[in-house]
């Protein structure tokens, strides 16, 4: 019989997560460590990785903190030859950063069509090719990057964000049609609305927390918790048929068509 409590287990495994200073990231690299995997925390920001990684470490977790533009080729190829000399083999590479300018199509200028491409579009392709290379020449490894529901629905304002985010859904088909030869595997996850630092003031106010939270079927938000939880599966041997797939963890926000009605009972 199939162990199926040692599929979710990452004890021995190596991973990178780019982003790891907040947020999604920040909770994707303490699942990780959580069950076992020995993890390097990047971010922008060098104070909030290296907060990250000392709090998996007061856990009893192995972690260190490195500095990353993840809308840098350069910068990113440097994570991946750290990570290259820090680990014998690299199991699991998460990225999450990601940018959103809301403006409507016609308010939008060049500066910030840039900034949105650059990290949301060119930076999944950058982390895809800096560690899709090593994995591709150990033959196995889980790579993960973070789309969004906004990727499938839409509102005004968030047309260019959404366009990237569904970028990435393609990124990730693609990437896995080219190295699924090899035994790496490319997935996405795709968050609605979550619980983070960055969502905080909109949590501070009731009209539009729960205008958010009436969008899903559970009427709440997420933690960040929850949507690394996903990202746990994604790299674990349990989702080891997983590929080029986008995994919505969403409350069923691209399940229904619009707010659920308020039924107490089904119609007769």
């Amino acid at each position: 019989m199939t162990d199926y409590r040692k599929l979710f287990d990452l004890t021995g495994k190596t991973a990178v997560v780019l982003g790891a200073a907040s947020g999604i990231g920040k909770s994707s690299a303490e699942a990780l460590a959580g069950l076992g995997a020995s993890v390097i925390c990047a971010d922008v920001s060098g104070e909030g990785a290296e907060a990250t990684a000392a709090g998996i470490r007061a856990q009893t977790g192995a972690a260190e903190a490195a500095i990353c533009d993840a809308a840098s080729a350069a910068s990113v190829n440097a994570l991946a030859s750290r990570a290259l000399r820090k680990f014998p083999r690299l199991d699991i590479a998460v990225t999450t950063p990601g940018l959103n300018i809301r403006k409507t199509i016609l308010d939008y200028s060049e500066e910030d069509l840039d900034r949105v491409i650059n990290l949301n579009i060119k930076g999944t392709v950058w982390f895809f090719q800096a560690f899709g290379r090593i994995m591709m020449d150990q033959r196995g490894g889980s790579l993960i990057a973070c789309s969004s529901v906004r990727a499938v629905t839409i509102e005004p304002g968030l047309a260019v964000y959404g366009s990237t985010k569904a970028a990435i859904g393609l990124l990730v088909k693609g990437f896995a049609s080219e190295v699924g030869r090899f035994g790496v595997r490319v997935n996405a996850i795709a968050p609605s609305i979550a619980e983070t630092a960055l969502t905080r003031p909109f949590k501070e106010r009731p009209d539009i927390y729960s205008l958010y939270a009436a969008h899903t079927v559970l009427n709440r938000w997420s933690s960040a918790d929850e949507v690394a939880t996903a990202v746990a599966y994604l790299a674990s041997d349990a989702a080891s048929y997983v590929s080029g797939s986008t995994l919505f963890v969403d409350g069923g926000w691209t399940g229904i068509d619009g707010p659920p009605t308020g039924l107490t009972q089904l119609p007769k």
